[in-house]
């Protein structure tokens, strides 16, 4: 019945966990080609027609851009890895201009140092592991959605999570870069917490945002 619900109500929402699950057993498939690229790429893409459907506004149309951009650098990453890594550097930078719009003013001190923290250590660790320059010049910017991803308004225990499931998807990814062997973990990890840290944020934020929008509407005509 749950299923069905999702189906019935959020088909953009379901039919990404199934091209993201799919993508997850088939990746090392001998399907490959375009397939094997456009499910890579459906993932993210369908939250991105998610939040489109379900939002409006200028926050709405930024997470879209956002997530657009993700699921496009996903699938050309499969083709051209220094082009899909510009990608999610200008996804990451959208990312920021969102939360940088809703800061939580009255975030707790520890949310904050948190955010700062993860500002610090984000391209520290991403050079640490892959030995590249580039890649951290790259993790800054990563840091940095994190960091206000954390210090926003949008809900921790989604938005917040998911950025620090982002954060460690990336750095499995460089960990195959550099000195310290953490295989098989890259090849089992690396997409699903990508996935849940994409799905965790859309979702987390067109929850609030609609909710916003379904409060003001009510109060427009009490």
């Amino acid at each position: 019945m749950a299923r069905r619900a999702l189906i019935e109500h959020r088909p953009w929402l379901a039919a990404s966990l199934l091209a993201g699950v799919a993508y997850y057993f088939l990746w090392n498939n001998a399907i490959g080609g375009i397939w094997l690229i456009l499910l890579k790429g459906a993932g993210v893409g369908f939250l991105a027609i998610y939040a489109l459907r379900r939002t409006k506004g200028l926050d709405g149309a930024i997470l879209t851009l956002a997530l657009a951009l993700s699921a496009a650098a996903d699938a050309v990453l499969e083709i051209d890895f220094e082009l899909g890594g510009v990608l999610f550097f200008a996804s990451h930078w959208v990312a920021v201009a969102l939360y940088l719009r809703n800061r939580k003013p009255d975030a707790a001190r520890n949310r904050k140092l948190l955010g700062a923290l993860l500002l610090i250590a984000t391209p520290v660790g991403a050079y640490a592991l892959s030995g590249d320059p580039l890649i951290g010049v790259y993790a800054i910017s990563l840091g940095a959605m994190a960091a206000t991803a954390w210090t926003s308004r949008f809900p921790v225990s989604r938005v917040g999570l998911g950025a620090l499931l982002f954060i460690v998807s990336d750095w499995l990814i460089f960990s195959r870069m550099g000195p310290l062997d953490l295989a098989p973990l890259p090849d089992i990890l690396v997409w699903p917490t990508y996935y849940a840290a994409q799905f965790m944020i859309a979702t987390g934020v067109v929850q609030t945002l609609r909710c916003e929008r379904m409060r003001n509407s009510v109060q427009a005509d009490a």
